[in-house]
C-alpha cells in the first residue's frame, strides 16, 4: 500500500513513520522545513527562549539561594543562535528518522487533486502527479490575524517573527492573552521589555481553570507585566515616538505606546492552496471536516493535526497522525480520546491541565468534589520556587471519578502526564490518593489534592 502524506509537521511525519512501521510505501511532501510549526516557529524555539530567560530571572535573585556572582547579563544574539542550533538539530533528527524508515521525502507544495491523486509543485515550478492508495492531509496551521486597522504597519509582528527578533524591544504590546501571547510575554519581560498584554475576554488563558488563571495573572503582574483584560483593540497607529495601540477598556479609550506590537490571537488551519475544495474535500470555516476515525468525506483521504481544527497542540497532532494511519492502512476503527488531552503552558510558574475545569464540570451538570493543595505546603515546591502555585482536582461526587486535574507550579508540564493517564483510565480519587508518590517531589501534591477532595488531607488543615 502506498501512502502519500502532505505536510511534514508533527501529524505528518509521525503518521509517515507509523505507516512505514506498518509496512506501507510512504511518500511525504513538505514545502518548507520538516517539523512544521512546532519545531521551527512554535513549541521548540519558544521553549528554548523560555528556558534561558527563566534561568536568567532566577539567577537575578541568586542571593536568596546562597549564590553570589557579578556581571550577569543576557546575551540576546547568543541566545538566538542557540535557539537556531536547537531547531536545526531537531529538524535534522526528523530527517534522519524518515530516511532510516525509508520514507521518500519530496520538497514541494502538495495539492490533492482527487482521491488517491496528489500533485507536487517544486520550487523551480516543475510539477508531477503521484498516485496513492491512501492520502493523509497534515497541512498544519498559520497565525490568525484579526480585522484590526493598522496591522500592516512596520513593527507589527506575528508569533513567527517574534521568535527571530534581532534585539529585545524596549516596549512590547501583545494583542491576545492566550497561550502564545502569555508565553512570549514571559520571554520578553524577563529579557527586559516593558510588556503589556491586551485580552478581550475577562481573564487571560481562557481554556485554563479560572482559579488558576487568576492566580497566574497575579504572579505575572508581580513580575512586572501589565495585563489589560476585557479590552477591545481599536487600532494600531504610527506616531512620531513609535507605534501606539489604541484600546477601549470599561468604555474609556487608552493608548499603549510600543516599539513592537505582537499579534498573538491564535492560529488557523493552513488549508488554502492545497486544492481541497476543488478536489471535493468538505471544509468548515477553513478546517478539514473528518469523522470520528479521522477520514474526510473522500474515501481513503484522511486528515490530522492543526488542519482539522479542534485542539491545536503538537502532541495531539502526533497522536492523530498515528490514529489516522492505523485506520487508513489497517482498517482499524481507532478514535482519539480528546477528554484525556493534556495542555501545557510554559510560564514561570508553569500551568498544565487535563480534563474538565471546575467551570466546565458544573456547566455540564456534574455534582462535583474539588480538592485543592497549595504548593506552599509542598517541600520541593517551596525549595524550587517559594511554593507559588496550586494543584486542583475536580471529581464526580457520586463515583469519585477524576474529571479534571489542574496544576500551577514548578514542573507542572511534566506532572500532568500522570493525571492524563488517570483520566484515560477513569481513575478515582481513592486510586490516585493511594498511589505512593516519591518524597520529596512536587508530585506528592497530586495525591494530597485527591485526599483534600475526600476531606482527609494530611499536610494541610481539612
Amino acid at each position: 500500500m502506498h501512502l502519500v502524506v502532505i505536510g511534514g509537521g508533527p501529524a505528518g511525519y509521525v503518521g509517515a513513520l507509523r505507516a512505514a512501521q506498518l509496512g506501507a510505501t510512504v511518500t511525504l511532501v513538505e514545502e518548507k522545513r520538516l517539523g512544521g510549526t512546532c519545531l521551527n516557529v512554535g513549541c521548540m524555539p519558544t521553549k528554548a527562549l523560555l528556558h534561558t530567560t527563566e534561568l536568567f530571572s532566577v539567577l537575578k535573585e541568586a542571593g536568596q539561594l546562597g549564590l553570589e556572582f557579578d556581571g550577569l547579563r543576557l546575551n540576546w544574539p547568543r541566545l538566538m543562535a542557540r535557539k537556531e542550533a536547537v531547531i536545526n538539530q531537531l529538524v535534522q533528527g526528523v530527517g534522519t528518522l524518515l530516511k532510516k524508515a525509508r520514507v521518500e521525502v519530496i520538497a514541494g507544495r502538495g495539492e490533492l487533486i482527487g482521491p488517491g491523486r496528489v500533485r507536487v509543485t517544486r520550487a523551480d515550478g516543475t510539477s508531477a502527479e503521484i498516485a496513492a492508495d491512501r492520502v493523509l492531509l497534515a497541512l498544519g496551521s498559520e497565525p490568525a490575524r484579526p480585522p484590526i486597522p493598522g496591522l500592516d504597519l512596520p513593527g507589527v509582528i506575528d508569533s513567527d517573527a517574534a521568535l527571530s527578533l534581532a534585539e529585545v524591544p524596549g516596549r512590547l504590546a501583545i494583542v491576545g492573552g492566550g497561550v502564545i501571547g502569555v508565553e512570549l510575554a514571559s520571554v520578553f519581560a524577563a529579557a527586559g521589555s516593558r510588556v503589556t498584554i491586551v485580552e478581550m475576554l475577562p481573564e487571560i488563558l481562557p481554556p485554563v481553570d479560572g482559579e488558576l488563571a487568576a492566580r497566574l495573572r497575579g504572579i505575572l503582574t508581580a513580575q512586572g507585566l501589565t495585563i489589560k483584560t476585557a479590552a477591545k483593540v481599536l487600532a494600531v497607529e504610527e506616531r512620531a515616538e513609535g507605534l501606539a495601540l489604541r484600546i477601549e477598556v470599561g468604555g474609556q479609550e487608552e493608548i499603549i505606546p510600543a516599539d513592537k506590537v505582537l499579534v498573538a490571537t491564535g492560529r488557523r488551519p493552513a488549508t488554502k492552496n492545497a486544492g481541497l475544495e476543488a478536489a471535493g474535500v468538505k471544509l468548515e470555516r477553513g478546517r478539514i471536516v473528518v469523522d470520528e476515525y479521522l477520514e474526510t468525506n473522500l474515501p481513503g483521504v484522511y486528515a490530522a493535526g492543526d488542519a482539522i481544527g479542534g485542539t491545536m497542540l503538537a502532541h495531539v497532532g502526533f497522536y492523530e497522525g498515528e490514529v489516522a494511519v492505523e485506520n487508513a492502512i489497517l482498517g482499524k476503527k481507532r478514535r482519539v480520546n480528546y477528554k484525556a488531552v493534556p495542555s501545557a503552558i510554559y510560564t514561570s510558574p508553569e500551568v498544565a491541565g487535563v480534563g474538565l475545569t471546575e467551570e466546565e464540570a458544573r456547566k455540564q451538570g456534574f455534582q462535583i468534589k474539588v480538592g485543592r493543595f497549595p504548593l506552599a505546603a509542598n517541600g520541593k515546591a517551596l525549595i524550587e520556587n517559594g511554593g507559588r502555585g496550586l494543584v486542583k482536582v475536580v471529581a464526580n461526587e457520586r463515583y469519585g471519578e477524576i474529571l479534571g486535574v489542574h496544576i500551577l507550579g514548578p514542573r507542572a508540564t511534566d506532572l500532568i502526564g500522570e493525571a492524563a493517564l488517570a483520566i484515560g483510565l477513569e481513575a478515582t480519587l481513592d486510586e490516585m490518593a493511594h498511589t505512593i508518590h516519591p518524597h520529596p517531589t512536587v508530585s506528592e501534591a497530586l495525591g494530597e489534592a485527591c485526599l483534600a477532595a475526600l476531606g482527609r488531607a494530611l499536610h494541610i488543615p481539612n
